[in-house]
């Protein structure tokens, strides 16, 4: 029979809890040599302690021992109870202890217990201890002191903020002395969580084209016997590992109810029922209160955390002084906390509030909604926290519930747009009968379409707003051009091209030119919509001129400057009008550097746009900081199609700078994303980006599969040919390339393209018409070969973007090289190369040195050749570029063999390795590098530096992955370096 899996109980894995287990084998074995142990399992409520004891008696009655199981349970009045439950479960009912524990009763209990396991070894697991009563804790308390001998083993779980003083003190000096092993399962790590949900990366076949096109996965990775929950984006994990804190009961519970990280922590999900199922072990905790304990907690989930005596007393028309003796037993359960400040109280973890609630009666709920929102407009209280409230109020007769209503989803829309279209449909719902086209209905119903398309509801959104125009001849001139404007955008969210600029174009017709100053808040939304529009149609020409003059008309000041500034950046550089969208990113990024966090996370696209304008024109860090900025305002499902956006730029912005484990991972969830959105192209950049990722890491072996993937995702992109499809095909073309089909690269560019490329991305055509020279050259066509570079050297020109040169660059050092020109050839290529290091492309280097290896070869030697290619390989090694070493493999295989291993070539290994590396790192690694490997430690390396001892620590770090060596202590071998050290 194969030994069990000390990581499954009952046949569920428990996750995370290695450590433990572990242990608890280690006593069993114990147990099994004629060993006991004394065990306390220790921690949070729901952390999983009953757990750990059951494996345990699973493990020890396999091993053939005997195990006794007793559970303490709240109110217990007799004295010594859990012990005569123990004496029960050891069938000595005719001891004489097992009628009156009085003196001396510890001994007796002790032999009782001593004798049970001699027979074949013996465990006790005493469960819920900090419940039991007090002449019961002080006999557990003895045998914490006084183990009986023999293989004896006494497991106990319990809360030690519940438990009895007594029993603590025992627990606490046996741990000291080390008599008794303490095992304190902490909360789940974000690892933990998304293996629990079936997320976890190394259980992903990321190769697959379907890899990431499941919400949840099939896998027993939980600790419970419930169905995954759906992971919407790489997100959600880490979302619920904050909301849980990591904790499983409270994990379940959420799970159950179909957690929406999008409306917590104002609900716990859609399902109410599946909650209140898992959460039966926390709806006892709360049936073992009294009276007035039950209806203080349920007002208090009523409130919300924080909430204060007062405010339950005025709600529950308890009193004070009875809501104070409430809280008191409250807190002796351990069901709320006091705050270490302002004499406010919480739960002990958010989801009791919400298990409490549902709990109530119907009628107490509404009784005590009613009056928290009484109480909370006399103190002023926000829309947000009134709304709350309100939302269970609202009905045919309430105008006061509905107002709060609006005024809370205002408040909510920009963290929480879930919310607020909850909040808005329900207004929406109760208002009464009449006219439907009435301005305020009206006004809802367009909040309601922009806060549903916030979190991907297009098509619910698009039939609300539809219905308002066909009334559009009614309606005011504002109400008008807003409500084109918002179906217009959602025409666009939904690839419906076309039908968005027929809309928008035909509201901007009812717009003045030149434009009104100021600009009214519906114009300027037409405006942006339509800009948009033709942005993402591939025809920003079209738009420009009215977005630029609403630009001006809107000042320097206003919230509607960002979003023109942006827009206006990012259509320029698509256009190519590289002096004005440089100055308009500008001007742009200093709006929005200046806006403090909490306002610039309100405006995810405008950081989207701009971040995508910066990628284009080579400010890599900036692109990075703003997209990154913006990330942190999107989930899954709040501004699912911005953050889909954002994604798939910042795998741009991966590949490019060579964090190719974060290119990968980002497009599983950009194409996961756009896949449950509809967003046809967007999912199919993210394959074609997925794949070429997965060409630079993985063995040639996959490259059939990967080109595949990338075929799938072309065909995805070109169903709607926007701007995202001419983007794709450059993206499609270079896998094709890279993946050894040069005469499949030149052919995807030519008919997607255009016979000059001029169909595809203005500010990537230079490294595109680069790519069809070094294709033609590959397929043996150098006449077309020629013409390529001298167009991209022109485009290149015109644009004078530095990197966009330094690829037509480099292939023009491949044409010299194919015509025997190897000196000029390896001129380029040192150019190029250098030109990529500097800017952080470790890729690019490394391929253009792998490229240009066997010119310098030709023009230099083999010693400046392997060079070459050593400083190349350590890139591709730091990246993971499996690709690039095994072409610079190939082409060492190459060189002439007589002159590889001559000893000259030997003798200066060591030197070439040094210059090898040392161009890898930056100067102020290269300083630091150089310090560490002369024996200096990081204090000593920091002050000379008059830098941070941090600073060091992180600089070392990055130095350690990009030479490939464990420590320190490797550094003067690979820099090439004699370090002496002082004699002492």
């Amino acid at each position: 029979m194969p030994p069990k899996d000390p990581d499954r109980a009952n046949g569920a894995v428990l996750v995370g809890r290695h450590t433990q287990i572990e242990c608890l084998s280690a006593v069993v074995q114990d147990l099994t040599d004629g060993r006991g142990a004394f065990l306390e399992v220790t921690g949070e409520p729901g952390i999983g302690k009953t757990t750990l004891l059951g494996l345990l008696a699973e493990r020890a009655a396999g091993a053939g021992a005997l195990v006794a199981r007793v559970h303490a349970a709240r109110g217990t009045t007799q004295p010594g109870q859990v012990i005569t439950e123990v004496l029960d479960a050891l069938e000595a009912r005719d001891s004489p202890i097992a009628r009156e524990l009085g003196a001396g009763a510890d001994a007796e209990v002790r032999s009782v217990l001593g004798r049970w396991a001699a027979r074949r070894g013996g465990v006790l697991v005493l469960d819920n201890v900090h419940l039991c009563d007090e002449q019961s804790a002080r006999l557990i308390a003895q045998l914490v002191r006084t183990p009986p001998p023999g293989p004896f083993v006494l497991a106990l779980a319990h809360r030690p903020r519940q438990s009895s003083p007594v029993l603590r003190e025992a627990l606490e000096h046996g741990v000291e002395t080390g008599s008794v092993i303490r095992l304190a399962p902490s909360s789940l790590d974000l690892p933990a969580i998304s293996a629990l949900l079936g997320h976890g990366g190394s259980h992903t076949d990321t190769t697959s084209p379907h890899a990431f096109s499941h919400s949840a996965r099939d896998h027993a990775y939980t600790e419970w016997r419930a169905s995954p929950a759906p992971v919407v984006d790489g997100t959600y994990a880490e979302q619920l590992h904050a909301a849980s804190c990591g904790n499983p009961r409270m994990l379940r519970i959420l799970v159950a109810a179909r957690w929406d990280p999008d409306e917590w922590p104002l609900s716990p999900g859609p399902d109410r029922d599946g909650m209140l199922r898992e959460a039966v072990s926390v709806v006892a905790e709360l049936d073992s209160v009294t009276a007035d304990a039950a209806l203080s907690i349920q007002v208090a989930a009523v409130l919300g955390d924080p909430f204060l005596p007062d405010d339950v007393a005025a709600v529950s028309d308890l009193g004070l002084e009875r809501t104070l003796a409430a809280f008191t037993e409250l807190v002796e359960a351990d069901l709320i906390r006091p705050l270490p400040w302002g004499g406010g109280y919480v739960f002990r973890h958010p989801v009791l509030g919400h298990v409490a609630l549902e709990h109530a009666s119907p009628s107490r709920r509404v009784n005590a909604h009613r009056r928290a929102l009484d109480l909370l407009t006399t103190r002023g209280a926000s829309a947000l926290r009134r709304a709350r409230q309100a939302e269970h109020l609202v009905g045919a007769g309430s105008a006061q519930a509905r107002q709060v209503l609006v005024e809370g989803a205002a408040e909510a829309m920009a963290k929480s747009p879930a919310v607020a279209a909850r909040w808005l449909r329900l207004a929406l719902d109760h208002l009464p009968a009449g006219d439907v086209i009435s301005a305020p209905r009206v006004v809802l119903v367009l909040d309601c379409c922009r806060a549903l398309s916030a979190v991907g509801r297009l098509q619910e959104a698009r039939s609300l707003v539809h219905d308002v125009l066909r009334h559009q001849s009614d309606l005011s001139e504002d109400l008008r051009l807003s409500a084109y404007a918002v179906c217009g955008e959602l025409e666009r969210l939904l690839g419906r091209h076309q039908e968005a600029e027929a809309v928008v174009r035909t509201a901007l017709d009812l717009v003045p030119r030149p434009l009104p100053v100021p600009l009214s808040a519906p114009v300027v939304e037409l405006i942006t919509a339509y800009g948009r529009v033709q942005l993402f149609r591939g025809a920003y020409g079209e738009a420009r001129d009215v977005v630029r003059e609403a630009a001006e008309a809107a000042g320097a000041v206003g919230p509607a400057v960002p979003y023109l500034r942006a827009l206006g950046a990012l259509g320029d550089t698509q256009l190519g009008l590289l002096p004005e969208a440089v100055a308009e990113v500008t001007e742009c990024a200093r709006i929005v550097d200046a806006l403090p966090d909490a306002a610039a996370v309100t405006m995810p696209d405008v950081l989207a746009m701009l971040g995508c304008a910066e990628l284009f024109q080579e400010r890599f860090h900036d692109a990075y900081r703003h997209l990154e900025r913006g990330l942190q305002a999107t989930t899954g499902a709040t501004r699912r199609f911005i953050r889909i956006n954002q994604l798939v730029a910042l795998c741009h912005l991966d590949q490019l700078t060579g964090r190719l484990e974060s290119l990968c991972r980002r497009a599983g969830e950009a194409e996961l994303l756009a896949r449950m959105s509809g967003a046809d192209e967007a999912a199919g950049i993210a394959m074609i980006l997925r794949a070429t990722g997965l060409l630079w890491t993985r063995p040639r072996r996959d490259t059939d599969r990967l080109l595949e993937l990338a075929g799938e995702g072309l065909s995805l992109a070109l169903r709607k040919r926007g701007w995202r499809a001419a983007v794709a095909v450059g993206l499609r073309a270079h896998a094709q390339f890279l993946g050894g089909d040069p005469a499949g690269c030149l052919r995807t560019l030519v008919e997607e393209g255009g016979p000059q490329l001029q169909r595809l991305l203005r500010a990537w055509q230079p490294s595109l018409l680069a790519l069809a020279s070094v294709a033609a050259l590959r397929c043996g066509d150098i006449a077309a070969a020629r013409d390529w570079a001298r167009t991209g050297e022109a485009v290149a020109d015109q644009l004078g973007l530095p990197l966009q040169q330094q690829y037509v660059r480099r292939a023009r050092a491949a044409l010299h090289a194919a015509e025997g020109e190897h000196r000029l050839a390896a001129g380029l290529f040192h150019e190029a190369a250098e030109s990529f290091r500097r800017a952080g492309l470790p890729v690019e280097h490394a391929w253009t040195l792998v490229t240009g290896a066997p010119s310098v070869h030709a023009a230099h030697g083999t010693r400046q050749a392997l060079e070459w290619l050593d400083t190349a390989g350590k890139a591709a090694r730091a990246c993971d570029a499996q690709r690039i070493r095994e072409e610079a493999a190939r082409v060492r295989t190459l060189l002439p063999a007589s002159c590889a291993a001559t000893g000259a070539a030997s003798a200066t290994a060591q030197d070439a390795s040094a210059r090898a590396t040392a161009a890898l790192l930056t100067e102020r690694e290269r300083q630091i590098a150089e310090l560490a490997a002369e024996g200096k430690r990081t204090k000593e390396i920091a002050e000379e530096l008059f830098v941070s001892t941090r600073t060091v620590e992180t600089h070392l770090g990055r130095i350690y992955r990009k030479l490939d060596i464990p420590s320190r202590a490797a550094l003067p071998r690979a820099l090439g370096q004699v370090v002496h050290r002082p004699a002492v």
